[in-house]
């Protein structure tokens, strides 16, 4: 298969390096037959600058085992350094329209407009109603105190945050001409905003969703608690099926990962204290094939939003598919041999995974980055690194 293209993670570096490192997460990514992928502002600092952001395209280009690039992260107060981004060299601009890990929140509507109207470049969003999660967070913190019952997590950060917000963005985008990138759907209703009557490359409007939407819904808080405690929530299993509906019909155009590390340690606070989001990028392309597996989908349309509608999405350059003159990114995948995930297998310097104890039918045995054989049945090639992602703007 061509590697697969995560177009979000969290690998935590600068800053926050005791969850994960670009070095520990993209080894873990490709032994996952990740080969490229696109990770988020926000760090410590914050890639909010030119100069930052290209402190972090320097740890990469020593560090990387995958190829690499990141996301500029847009504020209520950095327009100015926003529009000195290069095109062609940034993967694009993200903006947390909801409060995520990190205070990045663009809550700002006159300068939201301005950031739609005034780049050319690709803006990812974030998509949760800051004020409607607050209000929904004192309701329970007043009966429970911080230690609130994880399945209130998905009614907590509701449905309506995220209606709210993505269908704001999206009418700001139409206004404006931008062009929307709307991360992690986690809602059936959202996905009625997304269109599916034009080829990709015609939409203005693009959408993402993200494994652990597809694979868990709320029936798993009490056995993984805050283990799956993601923002937006994983939420009823209705939604579930109405992102695979809306995934298969192809108003969703790209499953990535979000992966988001934090220690257990952290992990095991009460609710109001335990950070969102947990690592995924070395199981997500098998948990794929497990749904393959079943029927659920073709290995073609797993590749179609894994490989192929990242990389036309993006704009990247020669890269997402098996074709001469492009990089060779590629996988190669033992679909009939089974791999249990246990803590001793684990590659994220976390040292924990939700998918412990789950049993996938198929295996990654080879990941080539650009020609280079990088993994081989547990063995890694530690002399080479990945490239910097170029993109066709």
């Amino acid at each position: 298969m061509p590697g697969f293209i995560d177009d979000q993670v969290h690998f935590r570096e600068p800053g926050l390096t005791h969850k994960a490192t670009i070095a520990t997460e993209s080894k873990a990514a490709i032994a996952g037959g990740i080969t490229s992928f696109i990770e988020m502002p926000n760090t410590v600092p914050q890639a909010t600058t030119q100069e930052l952001l290209e402190d972090k395209f320097k740890i990469a280009s020593k560090t990387s085992y995958a190829n690499y690039s990141f996301m500029f992260g847009g504020t209520n107060d950095n327009l100015e350094e926003l529009l000195k981004t290069n095109p062609k060299n940034v993967a694009g601009i993200k903006l947390f329209l909801g409060s995520s890990t990190g205070n990045m929140l663009v809550d700002n509507e006159e300068v939201l407009e301005k950031i739609f109207s005034s780049t050319k470049m690709l803006i990812s969003v974030h998509c949760e109603d800051e004020a409607t999660i607050r209000k929904n967070t004192e309701h329970y913190k007043a009966i429970y105190g911080d230690d609130i019952p994880l399945k209130f997590h998905p009614i907590i950060r509701s449905e309506e945050a995220c209606y709210l917000s993505s269908s704001r963005a999206i009418e700001l985008a139409k206004k404006t001409g931008a062009r929307l990138h709307v991360f992690h759907l986690s809602t059936e209703k959202e996905t009625h905003l997304f269109r599916n009557d034009i080829p990709l490359e015609e939409k203005q409007i693009t959408a993402e969703v993200c494994i652990h939407h597809l694979w868990f819904s709320d029936e798993d808080y009490d056995e993984k608690g805050t283990l799956i405690k993601w923002n937006p929530a994983v939420k009823t299993a209705n939604d579930r099926a109405g992102l695979w509906k809306a995934l298969l019909d192809d108003r969703i155009d790209v499953i990535a990962t979000d992966h988001a590390p934090h220690t257990i340690e952290e992990k095991k606070n009460v609710y109001t204290k335990a950070p969102s989001g947990g690592p995924l990028v070395q199981h997500a392309l098998t948990a794929i094939l497990e749904k393959v597996k079943d029927g659920t989908l073709t290995i073609g349309k797993a590749v179609e939003k894994m490989s192929h509608n990242p990389a036309k999405i993006f704009k990247i350059e020669k890269r997402g598919f098996i074709k001469e003159g492009f990089y060779a990114d590629l996988v190669l995948v033992n679909p009939a041999l089974s791999n249990t995930v246990s803590k001793e297998t684990l590659l994220y310097k976390c040292g924990w995974s939700p998918f412990e104890g789950t049993t996938f039918s198929s295996t990654i045995t080879h990941t080539f980055v650009n020609g280079n054989l990088m993994y081989e049945n547990g063995n890694f090639n530690e002399e080479i690194k990945g490239e910097r992602l170029i993109f066709n703007r």
